[in-house]
């Protein structure tokens, strides 16, 4: 069981926080301008250019390279639970190296493997959103690899299939998103070691800087005007 209720708080507080922000940014994305939604447009442009080009390797190489960052990241998620299971077999080291760092922790080992065990369960969600990612970029680059010639269609079936098209490396791109989101709050997790109400706060900080980062940053500002 948990050392105490501040950690079952701390814990609840954590998952509210994430799965909330996750649902309000899906639904805001929708109608509100964010980097999902200027996204959203910028790649059924793409599709649209797509058709009209008769090469299409530079659309092959751009997905390649999207693919190439989600695989990065999709390893590193790999690697960071090898560690952490590994942490796991040294748990009562790691408690002792606490302890050590940081006086005011009387974490015993039984609670250190949880907290551990929980980060590992982030990764291995995270892992399976970059691998989902990646199988959908590949269906992508399949739409692009058997795009008839958008010049000899029809502009509303031209269009129709560019929407299509653009929707899976849309999802795509969400799953990557919804990847990186947990590496990102696992870092907010690291603070549970030191005390569960840093926890709470390094959580709440995360979601803000995330709230920044797709709604109000700069990048946002130019793919708007663009």
């Amino acid at each position: 069981m948990m050392t105490g209720w501040f950690d079952v708080i701390a814990v609840l507080w954590f998952l509210t926080i994430w799965v909330g922000y996750t649902l309000v940014a899906k639904r805001r994305a929708k109608t509100v301008s964010c980097l999902s939604f200027e996204l959203r447009r910028k790649r059924n442009d793409w599709m649209q250019q797509m058709l009209c080009r008769e090469n299409k390797m530079a659309d092959v190489g751009l997905l390649s390279t999207l693919e190439r960052n989600v695989s990065f990241f999709a390893s590193s998620s790999l690697l960071v639970l090898a560690g952490l299971l590994t942490a796991l077999a040294s748990a009562d080291k790691i408690s002792v190296v606490l302890s050590n760092v940081l006086p005011w922790s009387r974490d015993a080992e039984v609670s250190l493997q949880l907290k551990l065990l929980c980060i590992a369960l982030i990764y291995v969600f995270a892992f399976f959103q970059f691998t989902w990612s990646l199988r959908q970029y590949g269906f992508g680059g399949v739409l692009i690899g058997a795009a008839p010639d958008g010049r000899k269609m029809e502009d509303a079936d031209r269009e129709a299939y560019a929407i299509r098209a653009a929707k899976v490396i849309d999802q795509a791109g969400h799953s990557f998103n919804y990847g990186l989101r947990s590496m990102y709050f696992s870092l907010a997790a690291l603070a549970w070691f030191i005390d569960p109400l840093l926890f709470m706060a390094a959580t709440v900080i995360v979601m803000l800087v995330m709230k920044q980062r797709e709604f109000h940053s700069k990048v946002l500002h130019a793919l708007r005007d663009c």
